[in-house]
């Protein structure tokens, strides 16, 4: 069924407090009938307002479910310390713990149920997969520019090449993604778009000292 149409027009300003009262209900009933038995009927009574409130801030069920979990995933902030393996491997471990935040059996339900409809997908693709891909390009553009990688490396290949394990394992719910297979990942990966790769490992091995978060290179 479509939903109605978001008026424009001045009216009242948005309660804040009901836009966040509906989100945390959102994620409630998530949590307890999962993705494909929500109803924003649901989600409206345990809010205590209606659905006509939902769909002045949502124009659909699946926008609503986006801002609920895109609220959920948070703005993750990722480290910048220097040390390209303890970066990407601290980096990922942020990503793998937000989305593990998440109700289950939840992504992969939404994304098929967007997957017909462009201006969804793209929505999803925005809200819940771009940010991750943005950051983790970040730290490793950061190692390029400080030498630690080769210039010739396909920046995008090597964000897919990490952001897969996450999102793989996620999306399908066959296997976890564990503290190892970050760091076996990051490895991996820096073994062959690294600069020098030796001496990446003794530099992360000195960052870390006598710490256990990094248990491969300390």
């Amino acid at each position: 069924m479509q939903a109605p149409q978001r008026h424009g027009g001045s009216g009242r300003p948005r309660d804040t407090h009901l836009d966040t009262a509906l989100l945390d209900a959102t994620l409630a009933v998530l949590g307890e009938v999962g993705y494909g038995r929500l109803t924003l009927e649901q989600v409206a009574r345990r809010a205590g307002t209606t659905k006509p409130s939902i769909y002045r801030r949502w124009p659909t069920r699946q926008h609503l479910v986006l801002a609920a979990l895109a609220r959920q995933l948070g703005d993750v902030t990722v480290p910048d310390t220097g040390c390209t393996l303890c970066d990407l491997g601290e980096g990922l471990s942020v990503f793998v713990a937000a989305f593990d935040r998440m109700p289950p059996d939840v992504l992969g339900s939404l994304l098929a149920d967007c997957a017909g409809r462009p201006e969804l997908r793209a929505e999803l693709l925005n809200t819940l997969i771009e940010p991750p891909r943005c950051a983790v390009g970040h730290m490793l553009r950061s190692a390029r520019d400080r030498g630690d990688l080769r210039d010739d490396v396909d920046l995008d290949l090597a964000v897919d090449l990490l952001g897969s394990l996450v999102h793989y394992r996620i999306l399908f719910g066959h296997a976890p993604v564990t503290e190892r297979d970050i760091e076996t990942a990051v490895e991996t990966l820096l073994q062959g778009i690294a600069t020098d790769y030796p001496a990446l490992l003794a530099h992360a091995r000195e960052a870390g000292g006598d710490s256990p978060t990094h248990p491969l290179h300390t």
